[in-house]
């Protein structure tokens, strides 16, 4: 298997039923809203193609306002039923953008991101799981989803990591800006005591 890699060239970002009337029932729900948050505006910074599923908005509300707000001018919004994000309008879009690698961040792990993740490499693309921008309800499930996927062929990532592999270089012409986002998703420095 060849050894995949992210570069803004070849990777988009799909943020999967972050809505209103569920996030509060996820673990650490301000953590995962904060991490799409971050992924958004680098994506933006990067010019990645971004997406957005929502899961029954008429029951579920609209994906969360701090996301919406962040959200590149010409993402992709797909409303659906399917648990699987991989409905017929985000397969188009992952047609018409070409891009084999896909971030893959929201919510439920074992559930929505499960399947869409398992579509997604059954159809040949290359998933990347942003672990620590992925929750959901049962805090018990999330390492199992993660860990099947893993095993079905995804790669998982981190935010930090994620962003600082896109831009390769401290030469980038964004890195400046991307570091000025990553920096508020670090630990308050001295909060950590020598051994």
């Amino acid at each position: 298997m060849p050894l995949l890699r992210l570069d803004t060239l070849n990777t988009c970002l799909l943020i999967i039923d972050v809505q209103e009337r569920l996030i509060g029932e996820m673990h650490e729900p301000q953590r995962l809203v904060e991490r799409c948050c971050f992924l958004s505006r680098c994506a933006g910074l990067l010019e990645l193609p971004v997406a957005v599923t929502e899961q029954y908005v008429k029951g579920l509300g609209p994906t969360v306002e701090p996301i919406r707000d962040w959200l590149p001018e010409g993402t992709g919004v797909f409303q659906k039923t399917r648990f699987s994000g991989c409905v017929s309008p985000v397969q188009q879009w992952l047609a018409e953008h070409g891009r084999p690698n896909i971030l893959l961040a929201g919510m439920e792990a074992h559930v929505c991101i499960l399947q869409t993740c398992l579509d997604l490499l059954a159809a040949g693309k290359n998933v990347f799981l942003v672990s620590d921008a992925i929750s959901g309800g049962e805090v018990d499930q999330i390492e199992p989803a993660l860990r099947r996927l893993e095993r079905a062929g995804a790669i998982v990532t981190g935010c930090i990591s994620t962003v600082y592999e896109l831009l390769s270089d401290a030469a980038h012409p964004r890195f400046r800006d991307c570091l000025a986002l990553v920096k508020p998703l670090r630990p308050a420095s001295g909060s950590k005591k020598a051994p």
